[in-house]
């Protein structure tokens, strides 16, 4: 099968838009539209209900996203290896969530290339399930997320415990000013919310709700207002005085996980990546 074809799939599955989808991929809309006949006619469905203006995946379409993400990330493993050089003699794909990335994984990821010479890594930004489903497929050897994923046979071990903040372009806010002035409500994942709700009971809607913090610091600095941060991340700008923690809201803790299938050949290279990655090694399950 023509990867091709899997890419315009999902890239129409995402936009919901021939047109969309064919500017994301230097393409013409009859050209995305004639791939995604090809594919329905070779794998002899039909992937979306096409109405005026709402395109619809059905039931056939929604069923082939996990495969058709699979199948590409094993080409793009198999491409990797293929093209290792002679000095890079290990390969391994890792992935996490965007605000792991950029809270935590990063300084992790300068260690790698430090230690691990050798190492030729691919790194990417994936969602908790897309990363399930990689590791499950085995086209992912390593997944750091805020969540343990519940699944059998899926390893997980206590990386990090992250501090998260609630802090204020607004010096001497209590938390609910906080909350209802300016409120930033970054998605820090399930159990984040679970207890955000519990402690902070409030129906003021947030000026900005984002996945990432990277994008919500910015918004804070340029425009005020109030976030939960982890503490690292924070602490330069709280010694500027251009944040301020507020006194009164308690702190929320999240760990961070490392998630694997064991049994793995690259057991080894993966045991010694979650050292470098994390000062914990608790297995959790």
């Amino acid at each position: 099968m023509d990867t091709e074809l899997l890419k315009t799939f999902l890239e129409v599955s995402r936009t919901r838009h021939f047109g969309k989808a064919a500017e994301h991929l230097y393409l013409t809309p009859s050209a995305v539209s004639f791939r995604i006949r090809q594919l329905e006619s070779q794998l002899g469905v039909t992937l979306f209900t096409r109405l005026r203006n709402n395109i619809q995946l059905t039931s056939s379409g929604e069923a082939l996203i996990p495969h058709a993400e699979s199948m590409l990330l094993a080409w793009a493993r198999a491409q990797h290896e293929v093209a290792l050089s002679e000095r890079q003699t290990q390969q391994l794909a890792v992935a996490g969530t965007a605000n792991l990335w950029d809270a935590y994984l990063q300084e992790g990821l300068h260690r790698l290339y430090c230690e691990l010479p050798a190492l030729s890594l691919r790194a990417d930004i994936r969602t908790p399930e897309q990363m399930t489903r990689a590791l499950l497929g085995r086209t992912l050897d390593l997944a750091f997320l805020t969540d343990p994923a519940r699944i059998e046979g899926v390893r997980h071990i206590a990386l990090h415990t992250m501090e998260l903040q609630l802090v204020s372009t607004y010096s001497g806010l209590t938390a609910i000013d906080a909350m209802a002035q300016d409120y930033i409500r970054i998605d820090w994942g399930t159990a984040f919310n679970t207890q955000h709700a519990k402690l902070f009971n409030t129906a003021t809607p947030p000026l900005l709700h984002t996945g990432s913090v990277r994008i919500a610091l910015e918004y804070l600095l340029h425009h005020g207002g109030s976030a939960f941060l982890p503490g690292a991340m924070a602490r330069s700008y709280l010694e500027q005085q251009q944040l301020f923690v507020v006194a009164d809201a308690p702190s929320i803790n999240r760990e961070v996980y490392a998630a694997y299938l064991p049994g793995s050949e690259r057991q080894g290279l993966i045991d010694r990546v979650i050292e470098l990655f994390g000062p914990k090694a608790e297995p959790v399950s």
